[in-house]
């Protein structure tokens, strides 16, 4: 195919979001609570709620500047995004996650790929990178969990494919 190298990125990048959405489609919310394999705290609700909260530090916090403010992390719990579904509102992820993509969609839009950000992690080690590589580590990230999510979906109700 061809295209310019950032409608490559955000193609691939699209196509990573959707193939999420495709996971848990058709899903109760019991459904996308169920832990299936270990860790016990992996489901796809958790994996819906961890790439929200991923979108919003990459692209809203580290590229466009605005607070830190986890949807569901906290500073006792930062894997509470995977750990506290028992009583989740699915929908209510869903539309985080969506509100998430769309503004980091808007964050990107005529930005260059090769401008730079410098950031802090929570370790405290400071690095600086560019959209290009916030782009690929995005890319990543879900296709990471999208292994993880081809195993849930399964386990929940033998749906298999890409």
């Amino acid at each position: 195919m061809l295209a310019s190298e950032r409608e490559h990125l955000q193609n691939y990048l699209d196509h990573l979001r959707e193939t999420l959405l495709w996971k848990c489609a058709g899903l109760t919310g019991d459904e996308l609570r169920r832990r299936a394999v270990p860790p016990p705290s992996m489901s796809l609700l958790g994996l819906v709620r961890h790439l929200a909260d991923v979108e919003r530090v990459w692209f809203l916090e580290r590229v466009d500047g605005q607070p830190d403010e986890p949807y569901w992390k906290t500073a006792e719990n930062w894997d509470a995004d995977f750990d506290d579904v028992d009583d989740a509102d699915a929908e209510a992820a869903f539309a985080r996650y969506g509100e998430a993509v769309a503004a980091a969609r808007e964050v990107v839009a005529g930005r260059q790929l090769d401008e730079t950000y410098t950031s802090t992690n929570r370790r405290g080690d400071t690095f600086t990178y560019d959209l290009r590589w916030v782009h690929f580590h995005m890319i990543q990230e879900y296709a990471r969990h999208l292994g993880h999510a081809d195993v849930l979906r399964e386990q929940v109700d033998g749906t298999t494919g890409a």
